[in-house]
C-alpha cells in the first residue's frame, strides 16, 4: 500500500536551490541592514525610513518563495525586479555621506549581489524551473457540482513574459516614490516648513501613481497598445515628479540613493514593453493581433 508521502510529487532540484538561496538573500538583507544601522554615523529619520522599507524586502523573498514552490507563472518577473531593487535599495544605505563604507556592510552587500544575480540567473536559464513555473493563482470557483478552490487560467489572452515584468517593475512606482517621500519628512521636521506642501505633493503622486499603474497594466496584460503608451507617460511624469524633489528636498545624495532605484524600475518598465512591441511585430499572431 502506497503512502501520502509516496504518492506526493517530488519538486524538480533546482526548485528546492532555489528556495534555499532565497531563504539565504532574505537573511543576508537582513544581516547587512542592521550592519548598516549599527556602523551608521547619523542614525536620523530619513534612514531609518529607507532601513525599514530595505527590511521589509525580506519579506518579499518569502513571498516569492511561496510562488516558486507553488510553480507560479508570476515568480521570474517578480523575481527579476525584487532582486534587482533589493541591490540597489541595500548598495544606497551602505555608502555614507562622508568616508569609505564599513568592510562587514561591503562583505555583505557583494554577498548580497551575487546571490540576487543567481537568482535572476535561474529562474531566466534553468530549464527545470521553465517546465515547472507554468500555474495560475488559485481561485473560488463556483458551478453546478458546487463551490471549489482551484487554480483558474485567466480569461484574457495569454501576456508575454515581457508584459509581466513591466507590469511588476511599474507596481514599484509608487512605493520607491512613498520611501523618499516620507525621508524628506525629516527635512519639515528640521524646519524647513516651506516644505510641506512639496511633501504633500509627493506623498500625493506616490498614492496616484499606484492607481495609474493598476489601471493601465490591467489593460496591458490584453494587448491593448494604448495602454503601453499610457504606461510610458506614466513613467514619464512619475520620474518627472519624483527626481527634482528627490534633488531639492533630500540633495544630491537622496536623487541618487531614491531616485536610482527608480529610474532603474522604470528602465526595466519601458525595456518590457519595448520587447513586447517587438515581439508582436515578429509574430502577427501574438500581441494585438489575437485582440478584438
Amino acid at each position: 500500500m502506497r503512502t501520502a508521502a509516496a504518492t506526493e510529487v517530488r519538486r524538480p532540484s533546482a526548485v528546492r536551490s532555489l528556495t534555499w538561496m532565497l531563504a539565504v538573500a532574505a537573511a543576508a538583507t537582513v544581516v547587512v541592514e542592521v550592519l548598516n544601522w549599527w556602523y551608521a554615523p547619523e542614525q536620523g529619520f530619513g534612514l531609518a525610513v529607507r532601513t525599514g522599507w530595505a527590511l521589509l524586502r525580506s519579506l518579499g523573498f518569502l513571498v516569492l518563495i511561496g510562488h516558486v514552490r507553488r510553480g507560479r507563472t508570476i515568480a521570474r518577473p517578480f523575481g527579476l525586479i525584487l532582486a534587482v531593487t533589493a541591490v540597489f535599495a541595500v548598495g544606497r544605505l551602505i555608502v555614507p555621506r562622508q568616508g569609505v563604507p564599513p568592510a562587514p556592510g561591503v562583505a555583505g552587500f557583494a554577498l548580497l549581489t551575487v546571490l540576487c544575480a543567481a537568482v535572476v540567473w535561474q529562474l531566466y536559464r534553468s530549464p527545470a524551473l521553465a517546465e515547472h513555473l507554468v500555474r495560475h493563482r488559485r481561485r473560488l470557483v463556483v458551478d453546478r457540482n458546487g463551490i471549489f478552490w482551484r487554480e483558474v487560467a485567466p480569461r484574457r489572452p495569454e501576456a508575454s513574459g515581457w508584459l509581466l515584468t513591466s507590469r511588476v517593475a511599474a507596481f514599484t512606482y509608487s512605493p520607491l516614490m512613498l520611501v523618499p517621500a516620507l525621508a524628506a519628512v525629516g527635512a519639515v521636521l528640521d524646519g524647513r516648513l516651506i516644505a510641506v506642501p512639496a511633501v504633500l505633493l509627493w506623498l500625493g503622486a506616490g498614492i496616484a501613481a499606484s492607481y495609474l499603474v493598476l489601471f493601465c497594466t490591467a489593460f496591458l496584460l490584453r494587448g491593448r497598445r494604448w495602454a503601453r503608451l499610457l504606461l510610458v507617460v506614466v513613467t514619464v511624469l512619475v520620474l518627472a515628479v519624483d527626481l527634482p524633489l528627490c534633488l531639492w528636498l533630500l540633495g544630491l545624495d537622496g536623487l541618487i540613493r531614491d531616485g536610482g532605484p527608480l529610474l532603474v524600475a522604470a528602465g526595466v518598465a519601458l525595456y518590457g514593453v519595448w520587447r513586447a512591441d517587438r515581439a508582436a511585430a515578429e509574430s502577427p499572431t501574438d500581441g494585438d493581433a489575437g485582440v478584438a
